[in-house]
C-alpha cells in the first residue's frame, strides 16, 4: 500500500518507513519485496511542465503541421543555443543548427558569416537579442517557424544535443579549451544520416502529440 500511494518513492524511502514502523530490513530485501509485489524500479522520465494553455498550443501547432512531409521538414533549419557546463565553474555558449538542405558551400558560408561573428560579438541579453534578431529576419524576408514553448518533443535538435552530451561524458575536459575542443569533436562526429533520421521523425512526433491531446510524448 505504501508503494501504491506514492510510486515516486525510492528504495531508501521505503526502507526508512519500514524501519520506523519496527521492521528492520536491508535495501536488498526491500528490493526483493517490491519485486514480489509486482512492481519494478524505474527512473521516471522528466518532461517539461505544460499547463492547459501551453498544452493547447502544443496540440494546435502539431495539428497545423500534421500533413507536412519529411521533404518539407528537411527544408527547415532547426537552430538552438545550448549552454553547456562542467563541474568546475567554467562554461561555454554553443550555437548549432541542423538542416538537411545544407551543402558544403552553404555550410562554409554559415561558419564564416554567422557562426564566427556571433562567437565574437554576440550580445546575450534576452530582450535585446530577441528584438534585433526578429528585425534581422524581417529585413531579410525570412519566415521563422514559431515553436510552442516547453515542447522539446517537437524539436529534433534537442535529441542532437543529447547525442553531443553523451559523447562529452567520456571526454572529461579539465579546462575551458579542452571543453571547447571536446564539443567541436563531438559535433563533428555526428553523421548526416543521424540528422536525417531525426528530421524524418517529425511526422511521427506530430502524430504522437495529437494522439496525446497536447500532453508531452515519449520524444
Amino acid at each position: 500500500k505504501i508503494v501504491e500511494k506514492d510510486r515516486f518513492q525510492t528504495l531508501g524511502d521505503l526502507r526508512k518507513q519500514w524501519t520506523e514502523s519496527g521492521v528492520e530490513t536491508s535495501r536488498a530485501t526491500v528490493y526483493r519485496r517490491v519485486q514480489e509485489m509486482g512492481y519494478r524500479c524505474r527512473i521516471p522520465q522528466v518532461k517539461p511542465l505544460l499547463n492547459q494553455k501551453r498544452r493547447q498550443k502544443h496540440l494546435t501547432w502539431a495539428t497545423e503541421k500534421q500533413h507536412w512531409t519529411v521533404a518539407q521538414w528537411s527544408k527547415r533549419e532547426m537552430p538552438k543555443c545550448l549552454k553547456s557546463s562542467v563541474k568546475y565553474p567554467q562554461s561555454v555558449m554553443v550555437w548549432g543548427a541542423m538542416s538537411a538542405a545544407v551543402n558544403a558551400a552553404s555550410y562554409q558560408e554559415i561558419l564564416e558569416h554567422f557562426m564566427l561573428p556571433s562567437a565574437e560579438k554576440l550580445d546575450l541579453a534576452p530582450a535585446h537579442s530577441a528584438k534585433t534578431t526578429g528585425k534581422w529576419f524581417t529585413d531579410h524576408g525570412i519566415t521563422v517557424l514559431n515553436w510552442p514553448a516547453n515542447s522539446p518533443d517537437l524539436n529534433p535538435i534537442e535529441n542532437l544535443w543529447d547525442i553531443v552530451k553523451r559523447k562529452l561524458r567520456d571526454a572529461r575536459p579539465n579546462t575551458l579549451d579542452e571543453l571547447k575542443a571536446a564539443i567541436e569533436a563531438s559535433w563533428a562526429s555526428i553523421t548526416p544520416q543521424q540528422c536525417h533520421r531525426l528530421i524524418a521523425s517529425m511526422p511521427r512526433r506530430i502524430e504522437a502529440v495529437i494522439s496525446a491531446k497536447g500532453f508531452p510524448t515519449k520524444y
